[in-house]
């Protein structure tokens, strides 16, 4: 069987996820905490970065080439890419753009907002599924984790402003791709563009139908709950909710196994 290595919260992850539970492809997800994470990832045979698909031919270690092997094994109906050269390109250009842009500004701006309120809550959904060891481990060892991914992923004083604005000016762009009535953000199809939009979206939207769970406005801080509510309520967050609702289920019968 594939093995899937990740850290479970990870948006990036779900991209991989969702494109193998599509294409009725079966895995075993290998879940860790963050820090953890790049140990594991090297000994799949990828970087420092999950996800990490690990195939009987080779690891796979980035998120958009996961979904370009998904595609080359799935009949033409379920493809997420494909079309002509120029619609190859303009897909590729907006995944990248969603990749480079929404996914980085996304994950830090709810990484602030996690690290500003509950600690229990955050430790309850990023811990899913992974070995209780490294549940334990981050626990006991939350401030080294926080000054871990601050240094990371970048964080610094009024950054989470500048992320903020960010992600409205990529929900913007989405919304205006779909401004012309289309039901997808490149016409007619469901496409690696969607796919891509909906999972970074994740950190502002909080999906239902999400890979793992994911808390709910109800349950946030007042602050991050009406970021999430806000971002529900445009355009572009409504189609990401949508997809979710439409696109994100396996076939029946296929789930993946979660190792611990």
């Amino acid at each position: 069987m594939l093995r899937l290595v990740t850290i479970p919260i990870s948006h990036y992850c779900e991209k991989a996820r969702w494109a193998l539970d599509r294409a009725a492809i079966g895995y075993r997800e290998e879940r860790h905490v963050q820090g953890i994470h790049q140990l594991a990832a090297r000994r799949a045979g990828g970087g420092i970065t999950v996800p990490v698909l690990v195939t009987p031919d080779e690891s796979i270690g980035e998120s958009a080439q996961i979904l370009d092997w998904v595609d080359a094994r799935v009949e033409p109906s379920l493809r997420l890419g494909g079309g002509s050269a120029a619609e190859r390109s303009e897909l590729h250009a907006l995944c990248s753009r969603f990749d480079e842009l929404l996914g980085p500004a996304g994950r830090r701006l709810v990484y602030v907002h996690m690290f500003a309120g509950d600690r229990k809550l955050m430790l309850r959904f990023n811990d899913q599924g992974v070995p209780a060891w490294e549940d334990r481990v981050l626990r006991a060892g939350l401030p080294l984790f926080e000054k871990f991914i601050e240094r990371v992923l970048g964080i610094r004083p009024e950054v989470e402003r500048e992320d903020e604005a960010l992600v409205w000016r990529e929900l913007d762009h989405a919304a205006e791709l779909l401004s012309d009535g289309r039901p997808y953000l490149l016409g007619d199809r469901f496409t690696a563009a969607d796919l891509t939009f909906a999972a970074l979206c994740a950190p502002v939207v909080m999906p239902p139908g999400y890979g793992v769970e994911l808390p709910q406005p109800e349950l946030l801080p007042p602050t991050t709950a009406r970021l999430v509510l806000s971002a529900r309520e445009h355009p572009a967050g409504a189609h990401a909710l949508r997809m979710y609702a439409e696109q994100r289920r396996a076939p029946a019968g296929v789930e993946p196994v979660v190792a611990r």
